[in-house]
């Protein structure tokens, strides 16, 4: 370095300066002019909604005496083409509706149901005795009557609601539902005549579901019905396959053992490590006498393959000859009854997908431990109790 020259380095640093410098101007340039850009928005491309409403004077505004009035005239407003719907509209289109298979619904009068409702309040007001036991809490409601009042009412719309919640529609009828009218009532009766009721998703053990249910229904004097029990989560080797547990046909009123059983009842068994497995009963009501003769398994039938079932041949091959119109179904998972199940009756081995975990391997010991934690010598102990930590 010379006295007359200046510091190269200095220079360096000065053109760095220069040039960061000149990098941030351009920079700020940049975005003021893409924010100038945003800032102007491209015109609507029509009238923008409540835009005639003047605001000023809200006085001359149409004023509506109902809201169902204001509710209906909303509905039919929003169901008008608008401009700004289009691109939604064509991004998200509407989803199909669903095809109803089941039976048709029964509407009843309004005006009747709420001229019973009143004379039921009337009846129920003019009780001394009820108004006397409801101010001291002694009053007990009649737990049947409130369920039969569910079944003949919202009680349907809540099982579809919860059949299709649990997949039983998309697993079985490819996407199709039906509104179960007819309340189906399963039960298993146990040795100490405790009775184990089948709803809409609860708990049944296999124990529990080894022998044939108590099925009842309310039924037309001189109708046939089919009963079906599926089982759609189990199959040992195609995952899209079912396997028929039970199949009673023509079944003549609500007397099950009047009926036609053309594949007998086998126990769930549901493998070991395979979760909670769906146990589906579906009754079908008849336009006439059918012939099963091509669904019959010979009896007894303990062959899965003879036993692989689907749900949606079996009704697209008789859907003009019967409706489905009840459902019931129970969650099933493995207890040691399955075990007896797949040896003596199934006469194979039992499959396990369970991961059953190796034991821990130990290098083998050293007498002079060096940077080991202090309970190094806990994993070499000669008892089966379990050790806890980080070796």
């Amino acid at each position: 370095m010379t006295a007359a020259g200046p510091c190269p380095q200095r220079a360096r640093n000065m053109a760095a300066a220069l040039l960061g410098a000149a990098l941030r101007r351009a920079r700020a340039g940049r975005s003021f002019g893409t924010a100038a850009v945003l800032w102007k928005r491209a015109a609507p491309l029509g009238p923008m909604p409540n835009e005639d409403v003047d605001v000023e004077n809200l006085e001359v505004l149409q004023k509506y005496r109902s809201f169902t009035r204001y509710l209906r005239q909303a509905e039919q407003a929003s169901r008008e083409p608008r401009w700004w719907n289009t691109y939604r509209q064509h991004t998200d289109p509407p989803a199909e509706p669903e095809t109803d298979i089941g039976l048709p619904r029964e509407r009843s009068s309004r005006a009747k149901e709420l001229k019973e409702r009143k004379r039921i309040l009337r009846e129920n007001r003019r009780n001394a005795e009820m108004e006397r036991a409801a101010r001291l809490r002694t009053e007990l409601i009649p737990l049947d009557e409130v369920r039969a009042e569910w079944e003949r009412t919202s009680g349907p719309f809540h099982k579809q609601r919860v059949a299709k919640h649990c997949g039983v529609f998309r697993d079985l009828f490819k996407g199709a539902t039906f509104t179960p009218w007819v309340a189906l009532r399963v039960e298993y009766s146990q040795e100490d005549e405790h009775l184990v009721p089948v709803y809409y998703g609860n708990m049944v053990t296999p124990s529990e579901a080894s022998s044939p249910p108590a099925v009842s229904y309310e039924a037309d004097k001189g109708s046939l019905w089919t009963l079906l029990l599926t089982n759609p989560d189990g199959h040992l080797r195609d995952a899209d396959s079912e396997y028929l547990h039970w199949l009673v046909t023509n079944i003549p009123g609500s007397d099950i053992k009047a009926g036609k059983e053309m594949c007998h009842y086998l126990p769930p068994f549901p493998a070991m490590g395979t979760g909670y497995h769906r146990f589906i009963f579906l009754l079908f009501k008849q336009h006439g006498p059918i012939d099963f003769s091509q669904d019959a398994r010979p009896a007894p039938c303990y062959s899965l393959k003879m036993r692989t079932f689907s749900t949606f041949d079996f009704y697209r091959k008789h859907k003009d000859a019967m409706t489905p119109a009840g459902l019931a179904f129970f969650q099933c998972q493995w207890d040691s009854s399955v075990t007896s199940t797949f040896h003596q009756l199934l006469n194979m081995r039992e499959p396990v997908f369970e991961f059953v975990r190796p034991p821990p391997y130990h290098p083998p010991q050293v007498k002079f431990p060096r940077h080991q934690p202090l309970r190094y010598l806990d994993r070499y102990r000669d008892t089966e109790e379990p050790t806890y930590g980080i070796y």
